[in-house]
């Protein structure tokens, strides 16, 4: 039997965790798996928590929550034999949705019992993991006041999105990307590793997570009377095909900034600091798929 541990982060999304421990019994295989449920109470636990589950030799952890705690607990597997698997109940569920794992949590937990496994690239900024997608500028904003909104999901998102874009001011960037020197006036910069960016949007539909390399997304302003044209492109995944998007393929960038210093780790707010460092690590964790 393989032992699997059910990380929960009680507070992501919009509640769809909530009754989640019936669930695991109603729909995982009792005669393949034995498993516990364990709780997060601070920012960082389910590191603790994955690192913990990797070093007893766990088969696999499982991440319940949204991208943050997706994250958290890729931390404590990254370069182990231990899998994460992924009930998504956050808001973006960024990697889920690349991964094409159902968000109905019943359905993801069935998808536990095939175990299925393969392995994906990660990488760092400055030093600090992503799986998903990172960045620097108006979505590092937007990130910052999400985390501080009293209220999760789209709704509240797309609220402090739309009423900070008119006032942003694209920023100017300077980049080494893999040895090549690049400039841009950018309204952002993100690090994509897979083709999601949140909600089902996509900047980079034809990123992959295990290719070798991040993509580096330069995103400039679009005038603020086209948003309505172009904001439903997102998410057609044609957003890419405009003027508006350039994307450069990498394995190490260093970034230079005058301005700013928030920077954004799958969804969740850092600082990031003027000076920035990227590094992909390929394929340096194991992840459960349908």
């Amino acid at each position: 039997m393989k032992k699997l541990i059910f990380i929960v982060n009680p507070v992501s999304g919009v509640g769809k965790q909530k009754g989640i421990e019936k669930l695991i019994a109603k729909h995982l295989d009792a005669s393949a798996f034995e498993y516990s449920v364990v709780y997060t109470g601070k920012q960082g636990h389910a590191s603790e928590l994955s690192r913990d589950a990797a070093n007893q030799g766990f088969d696999a952890v499982i991440a319940i929550g949204g991208d943050g705690t997706v994250n958290e607990t890729a931390q404590g597997l990254i370069g182990s034999e231990t899998a994460m698997g992924i009930i998504p109940t956050g808001s973006g569920n960024g990697l889920s949705r690349h991964l094409k794992i159902p968000m109905n949590p019943a359905k993801a937990i069935r998808i536990l019992n095939n175990f299925k496994t393969a392995k994906i690239d990660t990488a760092t900024l400055n030093d600090n993991l992503f799986v998903n997608v990172a960045g620097v500028g108006f979505d590092a904003k937007v990130a910052k006041e999400f985390a501080k909104a009293g209220k999760r999901g789209f709704g509240t998102y797309f609220n402090i999105a739309t009423s900070a874009y008119a006032a942003y001011k694209p920023r100017t960037y300077h980049m080494m990307i893999d040895g090549q020197e690049v400039t841009r006036k950018a309204l952002m910069i993100s690090f994509a590793n897979s083709n999601q960016f949140g909600n089902n949007t996509s900047i980079d539909p034809n990123a992959k997570l295990d290719d070798g390399f991040i993509d580096v997304c330069i995103v400039s302003k679009v005038p603020y009377w086209k948003t309505v044209f172009l904001a439903p492109l997102l998410f057609m995944k044609k957003f890419d095909q405009t003027p508006y998007v350039e994307i450069i393929r990498a394995k190490e960038v260093e970034l230079v900034r005058k301005k700013g210093k928030s920077g954004h780790l799958d969804g969740d707010p850092f600082v990031a600091g003027k000076n920035v460092h990227l590094k992909i690590q390929p394929l340096s964790l194991k992840v459960i798929v349908p």
